[in-house]
């Protein structure tokens, strides 16, 4: 059984102040002990199972499923996100707008950030998962709701990406240079925080307590996602249940609440929002193991960064948690904390010998699987496809 039972979050304190207290914490964790203070105000309140479904309270146990994602044709990102296209393009008219034109600068800012494109994947989500439920409830078209959702989702991811920036930083995205880069850490540090309290504002606005606690929350799991990473960084006896939990909450956390609160706003049953936000759980982690193949799999040019760039800054990702159960001396490279040269290459490897990258895809397919469960309640339409499609296609990019 999983239980994540996550303290509710008071959202007038979300917005303002995160990404420095983030930037700060970050440089701090630097300097502290890894197995020490860290690890014992590690311990963590939300616990996610590596390979157990969620059993819905009041809902009977599922049928065998027999969907799979084995033995798919390619999969088009292109035409998967055509049922929805109309609705991201109203999206990307209203996302600059919602960022306001008080301040010049947080509009050049928001220009740069929105007009640097990106696939919009988690307010496809969020409108592919509304016209789902919303078909399954009889509703004949989306709410207001639904669709100021899909953009303080998007908001709140941006506002994620331009801290995650600051703190790596990180020069380029998407092929333009980031906020910080442009215009300094300060401006970028309180665009950020701008775009968390806007949402927030927004968010207060939809009147749903139940979606404002769900949402909200996943502003705090970003913290938690930083701290925790921070505080684990060259850590090798760092758990594959630690590294889920961690994943959960810098990625997969905003997925499941978006999909959950989409299914909310529909007007669908209990169990059935339950198993949205499943899905995006689900599917939230198998991306972020994806990502964490790909930065061993890939080149620089098609990472825009450094290939084993996370493992360099003492980040240890599935494949390399798998390869460190078979080989000591990638352990005593990782506690030397790369200081030879030619170490990180060497690290790189034995991730790749040891079939940590071979594991590693295991765990993103199994989570996969568990994620095209969650859909077996949804009635056949073009927009279920679509969403066993987008799991198809995380997949496919490490095939």
């Amino acid at each position: 059984m999983l239980s994540l039972s996550c303290p509710s979050v008071d959202l007038s304190q979300k917005g303002v102040g995160l990404a420095s207290r983030r930037l700060k914490l970050s440089r701090s964790c630097s300097r502290l002990s890894r197995r020490s203070a860290w690890k014992r105000a590690g311990d963590v309140r939300c616990r996610v199972s590596l390979t157990q479904n969620v059993d819905l309270a009041g809902s009977e146990s599922p049928a065998p499923v027999q969907t799979s994602v084995s033995g798919s044709g390619h999969v088009s990102l292109s035409l998967l996100l055509e049922v929805v296209a109309d609705d991201l393009q109203k999206l990307n008219e209203n996302l600059k707008s919602i960022v306001g034109a008080e301040n010049p600068v947080l509009v050049s800012a928001a220009e740069q950030i929105f007009g640097a494109g990106g696939k919009r994947l988690r307010p496809a989500l969020v409108f592919l998962v509304s016209r789902a439920t919303a078909q399954f409830a009889g509703l004949e078209k989306l709410t207001v709701q639904h669709e100021r959702l899909a953009e303080i989702i998007e908001l709140i991811h941006t506002a994620s990406l331009v801290h995650d920036d600051v703190l790596d930083d990180s020069g380029m995205r998407r092929g333009k240079e980031t906020i910080h880069q442009l215009y300094g850490t300060r401006v970028a540090v309180l665009a950020g925080d701008f775009m968390f309290a806007q949402s927030s504002w927004y968010l207060a606005n939809l009147e749903n307590l139940e979606v404002i606690k769900l949402v909200s929350q996943v502003i705090k799991d970003f913290a938690s996602g930083e701290i925790k990473q921070a505080s684990s960084l060259f850590d090798c006896d760092l758990s594959l249940d630690n590294y889920l939990l961690k994943s959960y909450y810098k990625t997969a956390s905003l997925v499941a609440a978006s999909t959950k609160a989409a299914a909310i706003f529909s007007g669908v049953s209990k169990s059935l929002c339950d198993e949205m936000y499943e899905y995006g759980k689900n599917l939230g982690l198998s991306f972020q193991v994806v990502d964490d193949i790909l930065d061993f799999t890939q080149s620089a040019e098609q990472l825009g960064k450094p290939a084993g760039s996370d493992l360099a800054k003492g980040n240890l990702t599935a494949p390399v948690i798998f390869a460190l159960e078979k080989e000591p001396k990638l352990r005593e490279i990782i506690d030397s904390e790369f200081s030879e040269a030619g170490s990180l290459e060497t690290a790189i490897e034995l991730v790749h010998k040891c079939g940590g990258i071979k594991r590693a895809q295991e765990l993103a397919k199994e989570k996969a699987e568990l994620a095209l469960q969650n859909l077996q309640h949804l009635p056949q339409s073009k927009f279920r496809t679509a969403l066993e499609d987008m799991v198809k296609y995380n997949l496919e990019r490490i095939d």
